[in-house]
This record gives structure tokens, sequence and C-alpha cells, in this order.
């Protein structure tokens, strides 16, 4: 080494040392693991597609309640569904993973007592492409939310209920790790940030699950639904997307 050469690295070298003996070097910080924030500032892109045929309609609109813009899914007399299907991270569909864990917190608000389906696991594919089409389901119906567990053969278990007011918003948290295997996944929900259910089972179904959110079910064709989803997120804890 020239002695230039240690002059120019001698000052790093005892800079480094006398930081790390103050306490002072630290790691890198840690990546963010906010996987998706879908707030509705940045419209339907968000989302990987638009299920909802005219006249129905998925929106942007801001109702001037100290929120600012919010999705309103809009689902009128004569349609079963209204939903939004899937993530856009970065432009691109986002895809979720076997054997990982995901935790999908938003507010929902719907303006009747019977919207049907709100959110889906839903699986891909159909007929004996999949076991389970949805494994983890939610439901407004009858004036109660409602949480549901489907295991392969259409097996339904309602595992949490709870009476819900219209028009008024609910914060949603569900916990999801995701396991092909017949007890390896589990589900936990937090209903206004009290957790309120836990359970395990299968979670992942044999070509993958994605997002849906909105409003779908035959039950509810003659209504007309509007849900109002605010505060959409996708993390890897649940302090991601608590609030």
């Amino acid at each position: 080494m020239t002695d230039m050469a240690h002059m120019k690295r001698t000052p790093l070298i005892a800079a480094v040392a006398g930081a790390a003996a103050w306490g002072l070097v630290v790691a890198a910080p840690a990546q963010a693991s906010v996987i998706w924030n879908g707030d509705a500032s940045g419209g339907t892109a968000v989302f990987g597609s638009i299920l909802c045929d005219a006249p129905g309609s998925v929106t942007a609109q801001d109702n001037h309640d100290g929120r600012g813009p919010v999705f309103k899914f809009n689902k009128p007399l004569g349609l079963e569904r209204c939903e939004a299907h899937g993530l856009n991270v970065g432009g691109s569909r986002y895809t979720f993973q076997n054997d990982h864990t995901y935790y999908l917190g938003w507010d929902t608000s719907t303006n009747a007592p019977d919207a049907a389906t709100i959110f889906q696991w839903k699986s891909y594919g159909t007929g004996d492409q999949q076991q389970q089409n949805y494994p983890v389901l939610m439901k407004v119906e009858g004036g109660s939310l409602k949480l549901f567990y489907i295991s392969p053969g259409e097996n339904w278990t309602l595992k949490w209920s709870t009476p819900v007011t219209t028009s008024t918003y609910k914060r949603i948290v569900l916990g999801i790790h995701t396991s092909s295997s017949a007890s390896g996944g589990w589900v936990e929900a937090y209903y206004n940030g009290a957790k309120v259910a836990s359970f395990s089972g299968r979670t992942w179904d044999d070509r993958g699950n994605d997002t849906r959110w909105g409003s779908y079910g035959a039950e509810v064709k003659d209504k007309r639904v509007i849900n109002w989803i605010d505060g959409l997120k996708v993390g890897t804890s649940y302090g991601d997307v608590a609030g």
C-alpha cells in the first residue's frame, strides 16, 4: 500500500472504528413489508381487473366525509357481480404465493343489510382445476357480517359473525397463511382492531388464490347494492394494514 492510499483509507477506518465504539454502526433498515397500497386516489388501476358489467361500475369518489376518495362498488338491479379482482403492484399483476403469510386490510360500508359476498379469497380455475373455489369468504347478509371457511368439497363453516349497521364503516383485517396441505394454513380475523377469529385449514388451492372485493351473489341479483371500500392494504404483518 502506498503512503497516499494509506492516508486516504486511515480516516475512514478510524471513523468506522469510532462509530462502532459508540454503538453508531447499525444494519441497513429493513424494507417496508407493505406489499400493496390500494388507496382510491390511484383509481381502479390499483386493481388487477374489474368484474362489473354495465350498468354496474367501480369508481373512486369523494363523498366529502373527510375520507377523501373511496371506492364505490355499484351493483345495480339485474347483476350478480360487481368486484375488483387482484392487485397491481408497480404496474404489474401481483402473484400471491403458497407457504407465505399475508395480511389484508380494508374499511367497508354497505348501503343494505343484504350485500351478499363482499370478499373472496378466490381460487383460480374451474371445475376439477380447483378443490375449494374460495377457501375464505365474507358476506353481509341478514344485517350481519359473516366470515366463512370453505374446505375442499364445498363444505362451508361459519367462523364468526356480528351484527352490522348499514352505511357505517367497519375495519376488517384478515391474516392468511397460505398452504395447500389440509391443516398447514391459518386465518386470523380482526374487526375494528379486535381479534375475533383464528382457525387453521387448507388456504391455497391447486392453481393459487387471489383477492376479490365488492358485491357478489345470485341472492342479491334483484337488489341494488353499493359497497364503499376504503383504506385497502396488503402486507406481511398486522401492523402493515391495521389502519
